[in-house]
């Protein structure tokens, strides 16, 4: 009864009228996160050769520098969930901007190793709550035709983010570089005093304050609101389970996700976090100047700058069609683009060990990269995470979302730290491997994954488990 009444709730909130305004001021706050997320990720592929030079680090150290990021991410994935249901939205980011905050001033004040890696790993924390607490408010305040292209702005800011590093990274020092990541995490602190939790949220714990914060979200329609939030209240004081909603959400642990209602959510959430960064997105954007110079590009920066230049557009393009296309069609696309640019720039280095065609070694390797994230942009960037903000009930998003945030940071760290490694081993093998996973994304997605494009939460989930 609980949780129909959560249902009615929803729908409520979905089907009102009210003003759009207040809904676009949540997002472009809460999205300041996923900027601060992108200069995180970014930050490395600029700064790689001036860092090692600075403190004197090894391949090895740095590489750890390099993929320590996903292990604090993996840790704020773990409390992701709780810390959100427990605190709320609101407060998890804010919690996660201070951490991020300290975590860049250990890095702009390191001296060696030790002090570099403690700061990498707090901006870890932070932007992995960061990486599930996002999508996940704008998806609970956000009206069903406009959910999909509104989470994904959340991978546009990703994507801004890391480019502006690149971009910012190739004119000052990584100290400076540093500070710069301060201020996406200022701005959403300020930010967040003028926008409202999620209601989805509030609900699990007071229907009340449910009910105001849907009134600020929806003034331009309070009238219809407040009639619908009436004849709920009323409906709600007659149950017998009307103390429920006063309290949080039973608590569940990982095994009552295996529970036949729950799995098939968990395993595509899941398998597509796998997808997506066994596709070698982490390894390529660390270390794209790297590449570039390994397959040699006389100018590795000018490779790096088209390589941060050309996500933002591509991303903008991704959030349009996210809505009108739907999941599927665009996230199928995306992977048959980046097993395209893998594989171009998997021949590249193919070529250049065998000492054939050298002249098409380089324009081949940029190419390839840059249809490559391309590619990833349009689709594989965002989907899984619109999809994993929609596919669990409210009752399980905390704890379902944690283990899925950490499948994806366990991903990024596996990738991260082994591409130099595999670049050693075999160029052209690794990149081979990653078009490889391209492929069996395609025949997934295609085979498992439903489309949940104009279908509000409560049909999604029912869909899933019909």
């Amino acid at each position: 009864m609980t949780i129909r009444l959560q249902g009615d709730v929803e729908r409520a909130d979905q089907e009102s009228t009210g003003s759009i305004g207040m809904v676009l001021l949540c997002t472009f706050v809460a999205v300041c996160g996923s900027f601060e997320f992108g200069s995180c990720v970014g930050y490395s592929a600029p700064t790689q050769s001036a860092i090692r030079e600075d403190l004197n680090l090894s391949i090895a150290e740095y590489s750890m520098f390099g993929s320590i990021l996903t292990i604090g991410a993996m840790f704020g994935a773990i409390t992701s969930g709780r810390i959100a249901d427990f605190i709320g939205r609101k407060g998890a980011m804010r919690m996660s901007a201070c951490i991020c905050i300290t975590g860049w001033l250990a890095v702009f004040f390191s001296t060696g190793p030790s002090s570099l890696d403690a700061g990498r790993i707090l901006t870890g924390y932070g932007i992995g709550v960061f990486s599930y607490v996002v999508p996940i408010f704008i998806a609970e305040i956000a009206p069903k035709n406009l959910r999909g292209g509104l989470t994904t702005l959340n991978q546009l800011m990703i994507v801004t983010g890391s480019s502006t590093a690149f971009l910012i990274g190739s004119a000052i020092t990584w100290r400076g570089l540093a500070l710069t990541g301060i201020v996406p995490c200022v701005f959403l602190l300020v930010g967040l005093c003028f926008v409202p939790e999620s209601p989805r949220w509030l609900v699990s714990s007071s229907f009340i304050q449910a009910l105001a914060a849907l009134t600020f979200v929806n003034l331009g329609g309070i009238r219809n609101y407040v009639e619908k939030m009436l004849m709920l209240l009323v409906k709600l004081l007659k149950s017998k389970f009307t103390l429920k909603l006063f309290k949080p959400f039973l608590k569940l642990n990982f095994l009552n996700l295996l529970e036949s209602k729950y799995i098939r959510s968990v395993i595509i959430g899941v398998a597509l976090m796998v997808f997506q960064q066994f596709g070698g997105i982490n390894g390529i954007g660390f270390y794209a100047s790297e590449t570039f110079a390994s397959a040699g590009l006389s100018s590795a920066k000018i490779g790096t700058i088209a390589y941060a230049c050309i996500q933002i557009p591509i991303t903008m393009l991704g959030a349009v069609l996210m809505d009108k296309s739907g999941r599927r069609p665009l996230i199928m696309i995306s992977a048959t683009g980046t097993f395209l640019g893998s594989f171009l720039a998997g021949t590249s280095f193919f070529l250049k060990g065998h000492g054939l065609l050298l002249e098409w070694v380089p324009i081949l390797a940029v190419a390839g990269v840059l249809i490559y994230v391309s590619a990833f942009s349009i689709g594989m960037g965002a989907v899984p995470w619109v999809i994993m903000s929609e596919i669990f009930p409210i009752n399980i998003k905390g704890i379902a979302g944690s283990l899925v945030v950490l499948v994806n940071w366990l991903g990024a760290w596996a990738v991260s730290f082994t591409f130099n490694f595999l670049m050693d081993w075999s160029s052209s093998g690794t990149f081979f491997v990653y078009s490889g996973f391209s492929v069996l994304t395609v025949l997934y997605v295609a085979k498992f994954v439903p489309e949940t494009k104009g279908k509000t939460l409560e049909e999604i989930q029912k869909s899933i488990n019909s």
